[in-house]
């Protein structure tokens, strides 16, 4: 670090209709750091970075980048001047090329045709210079998302960028991939380039960045260097209260009537003579490697897998896996593992996504009583702190945490005594993880019976009242909560005897 200042920000001030995004925010990066910003969903986190990089304009206050005060009508003057941002998501020309998508907007051309050996020549020079290896040719809508995060950093990089902002930049990617940009960021550092690094996870954080600025609804609490924190301190200033305020309560309590029963499910290739089964006031965990068979296990649970059998029953009765509309009468739920595409109709309103699966219960001569579903869906916004701008807020604008959270109202409003959580807290803040957890114990100190899909151990051990072990389509293991422990899972994962 050179002891100067990239940027700063002086009482900046943010609102949106319906909401104040930022209130009265300042503080410093200083040049050549790789700077933190942390905060539960909705702290304001991104909009921040959206400002300096020129994608929205503050209502108040002032930006000061290297020593200048600075008016950004678009992220074509923030680029040039010297900042770029990758975002978490990710927007590309897919059916373009690498070569074509890293020059668009700046395409060489002679005699007012393009070059395109100058173009494929400027790309790979882009490439080199972060040392991404790829092929200036191939198709970006074919590329990993790790190549395509690459790509955004070979942008900026590239067209000059010398503070370059990280939203959430491995939320998406695998641990492999993962590596891959922190080595990057460490390169960029090392050649003078300012990060502004925002995520929500601890080991991150306390990996790559030497400073941390944490968030809380829109204001500024607090910058620290990350030699004087550690992860249970910068937690607490993130949702202003301990961790430890969450420890279950279900486990002290004595299981109740079994209220699902699995006997025998297989699925050609995917899993096989799979038995369990899960009594009121349990959470039980499932834990297994990648490619286990945890979520096929969930979504044939659910009807969403024709080739599966076996015979399951729930709440005693005999449900047949023909579709989810079978499973959801018989009193199932599920929260899938990837909320966008499976979980939520991002381009409906928070209130549509909370009721659809209800909406026959609010018909009335097959009219829906408006009134009665407005007022059910606020009772779920405000049990699970939904923060959104209103009920009819688009859904696709929402934080993830936050449409996450309305994948579980959704559920609870159709009462469901089983519900099967797949990922319950991927890509969501510390925050929100917290107040999930606290609804999973809440929700089977309650009576239901919740099953626990997690790659996070900790989070399994945590919550589960005993857990399942899966291993290539089998359950190799159950261990109780008293005999369980990351190295005992573990064993069983890997199958070491």
């Amino acid at each position: 670090m050179s002891g100067s200042s990239a940027v700063r920000f002086d009482s900046v001030t943010k609102r949106f209709p319906g909401a104040l995004a930022l209130e009265d925010v300042s503080f410093e990066v200083m040049t050549g750091s790789c700077h933190a910003l942390c905060g539960e969903n909705g702290a304001g986190k991104s909009t921040l970075g959206k400002i300096l990089a020129g994608i929205y304009r503050p209502d108040e206050g002032r930006l000061v980048v290297f020593g200048r005060t600075v008016t950004f009508s678009g992220p074509e003057d923030a680029l040039a001047a010297g900042i770029g941002m990758v975002h978490q998501e990710l927007a590309f020309c897919e059916n373009l090329s690498v070569a074509e998508n890293l020059c668009l907007g700046t395409l060489p051309s002679k005699g007012g045709f393009l070059s395109v050996a100058r173009m494929w020549r400027r790309a790979e020079e882009m490439l080199a210079v972060i040392g991404a290896v790829m092929d200036a040719g191939r198709r970006v809508g074919d590329l990993t998302t790790g190549q395509q995060q690459m790509l955004q950093i070979a942008i900026a990089v590239g067209r000059g960028a010398r503070i370059i902002v990280f939203d959430e930049p491995t939320s998406s990617l695998s641990q492999h991939e993962a590596e891959k940009l922190y080595d990057l960021i460490a390169r960029l550092r090392a050649n003078g380039v300012t990060s502004i690094y925002v995520s929500h996870r601890m080991e991150e954080i306390f990996r790559l960045c030497d400073t941390v600025t944490v968030m809380r609804d829109g204001r500024h609490v607090a910058t620290k260097p990350v030699t004087d924190l550690n992860p249970a301190d910068l937690v607490h200033m993130m949702i202003g209260r301990r961790l430890e305020d969450y420890f279950p309560n279900h486990v002290t309590g004595e299981p109740g009537e079994e209220l699902l029963r699995v006997e025998g499910l297989t699925s050609p290739g995917r899993f096989r003579n799979v038995s369990f089964s899960v009594r009121a006031g349990e959470v039980v965990g499932f834990a297994g490697l990648v490619g286990a068979g945890r979520s096929e296990i969930a979504q044939a649970l659910f009807g969403l897998d024709r080739e599966a059998s076996g015979d399951v029953w729930v709440q005693g009765r005999a449900m047949p896996l023909r579709s989810p509309a079978h499973a959801m009468r018989a009193g199932l739920g599920l929260v899938p593992e990837d909320r966008k595409r499976q979980g939520l109709v991002l381009s409906m309103s928070a209130l549509g996504n909370t009721t659809l699966a209800i909406l026959h219960n609010l018909a009335r001569l097959s009219f829906i009583r408006h009134r009665s579903e407005r007022a059910l869906a606020a009772s779920y916004f405000e049990r699970l702190r939904v923060r959104a701008s209103g009920l009819d807020a688009t859904t696709a604008g929402l934080s993830g945490g936050n449409q996450q959270k309305l994948v579980l109202a959704k559920w609870l409003a159709a009462k469901s005594r089983v519900l099967i959580l797949d990922e319950p807290t991927r890509g969501v803040d510390v925050g929100a993880k917290a107040e999930i957890h606290a609804l999973i114990d809440q929700l089977a100190a309650h009576g239901s019976a919740v099953v626990l899909i997690s790659s996070e151990l900790p989070e399994v051990l945590n919550l589960s009242t005993r857990i399942l072990v899966l291993r290539e389509g089998e359950i190799a293991g159950e261990l109780r909560r008293a005999e369980a422990n990351q190295y005992a899972v573990m064993r069983l994962m890997a199958g070491v005897a």
